[in-house]
């Protein structure tokens, strides 16, 4: 949903370049405003936003337009997408066609995300249940009835940990850092953008990083914080976004007084391949992102599916996931989408959480030191500017609910039991993100198409 997301062409492009596919799209603009007019009656500002041709200054192709215009059926890929396409972006095209939008939320194979990347929690669940769980995921329910059973949590959490001990020699392998496989292992494994909100998950760990250096004494659980995720090539924030995520990894890791409390790591190079290392190992899954903006996301299923927890806010799928795995089981923060608008109407100030709240000022002002970039107090200034002056995506409103929504997190861990109860109701209750679901619906709601018995 975000601007750069919906393409916009240059006419005066496509006359240079693509003149005949032009005429085309002109000549289906004026068979689609014809019926506009006829269904508004004459209504010209009707006409003007859902023409496909966009006239606001140069003239442009609306290509989320000419998309509607030409099939039969658009569908947004999580509820809450769905909803704020037809409220929002294409409001006029759906009061216009209203059976046309539908949703069908993402779905993801459990076949390679579970089967293949998990075999160690596979075989545990099929030796409870069957491997026909594989095939139809909602059979997944069935573990709902061990979730009681101390030696099936115990079992559950002896898998995760060799998850974690797997994914802790592939960091060594790959960059000689160790990592603790005893401590809560956070994955925040998303493309870096500012929407998504790494930086958030940063200012979390400058928090700790804080509270530790204030008070040696103070007990805290072992976390470990692994990011990872590519940035477009041209967006510089995204790139200083990562540069400061290893800045802070080395310093945390020179620092005796937080060593074996705090470990933060950027694996580079993410990848379906190595994400299969990551969705076993998570025991928490940021999910983070400002709520409206993410379309679905796949990465959080992908997590639940392995029995991570989610600390997330009501964006994407992540509301569908808490609804499925039960509110108790989520770790909920955060405005939602229709405060989000609320406050930004109301006239946001970013600035004003930074003054009233002691923890958040003192980890900009952490950053703005010069203590993770050799005493150079500009290199992260566009960071920590843009969210003191601006704040698009509501991070520093957001910031004291994510802090106590992490702290909250802490203590749960330390209950081993109830957290693998937890873990395993998650996986128990994913059978409905299966992308077997996904395109069943696809083939009765859009394709129409019967499925096709094969004879083995």
């Amino acid at each position: 949903l975000l601007p750069e997301a919906i393409e916009t062409w240059s006419v005066a492009l496509l006359r240079e370049i693509l003149p005949r596919h032009l005429e085309i799209i002109f000549e289906i603009n004026q068979y689609f405003l014809d019926e506009v007019r006829v269904h508004y009656r004459g209504n010209e500002d009707r006409v003007i936003a859902l023409s496909i041709i966009g006239e606001d200054n140069d003239k442009y192709v609306r290509m989320a337009n000419l998309s509607c215009v030409g099939s039969h059926t658009v569908n947004g890929v999580a509820s809450l997408h769905t909803h704020l396409l037809k409220e929002g972006m294409l409001n006029d095209l759906d009061n216009l066609w209203p059976e046309k939008i539908i949703n069908i939320t993402n779905g993801v194979t459990p076949r390679r995300f579970m089967r293949l990347a998990n075999p160690g929690l596979s075989q545990l669940i099929s030796s409870k249940i069957g491997d026909s769980w594989i095939s139809n995921l909602e059979e997944l329910q069935q573990l709902e009835e061990f979730s009681d059973d101390k030696t099936f949590q115990h079992e559950w959490g002896q898998v995760k940990l060799n998850a974690k001990q797997n994914l802790s020699s592939l960091i060594y392998e790959r960059s000689g850092i160790l990592v603790n496989p005893q401590s809560l292992v956070s994955l925040h494994a998303k493309r870096i953008h500012e929407y998504k909100r790494q930086h958030l998950n940063l200012l979390h760990i400058l928090t700790l990083y804080n509270r530790i250096k204030d008070n040696p004494n103070d007990e805290t659980i072992a976390r470990t914080f692994i990011f990872s995720g590519k940035a477009a090539p041209g967006y510089t924030m995204a790139k200083l976004i990562i540069k400061l995520i290893n800045a802070v990894a080395d310093v945390i890791d020179q620092d005796q007084e937080v060593r074996g409390r705090l470990k933060v790591f950027f694996l580079p190079n993410f990848n379906v391949k190595n994400a299969q290392h990551f969705y076993p190992a998570a025991d928490l899954s940021e999910q983070i992102s400002t709520a409206g903006k993410e379309a679905s996301g796949t990465g959080n299923m992908k997590f639940s599916m392995n029995g991570a927890l989610t600390i997330g806010t009501l964006d994407g799928a992540n509301i569908e996931i808490r609804d499925a795995v039960g509110p108790e089981n989520f770790f909920l923060f955060g405005h939602s989408a229709e405060q989000i608008q609320l406050i930004q109407r109301q006239g946001y100030e970013a600035r004003r959480y930074y003054e009233q709240d002691e923890e958040l000022r003192a980890s900009i002002d952490l950053i703005d030191s010069g203590i993770f970039s050799h005493g150079d107090h500009d290199l992260f200034k566009p960071i920590t500017q843009s969210l003191l002056n601006a704040d698009p995506f509501i991070l520093m409103a957001d910031y004291r609910s994510y802090i106590d929504c992490q702290s909250h997190i802490s203590e749960c861990y330390t209950h081993r039991d109830s957290w693998n109860k937890m873990s395993i109701l998650n996986v128990a209750r994913m059978g409905v993100f299966s992308s077997d679901r996904a395109v069943r619906e696809y083939c009765e709601n859009i394709w129409h198409v019967q499925p096709v018995t094969v004879k083995m």
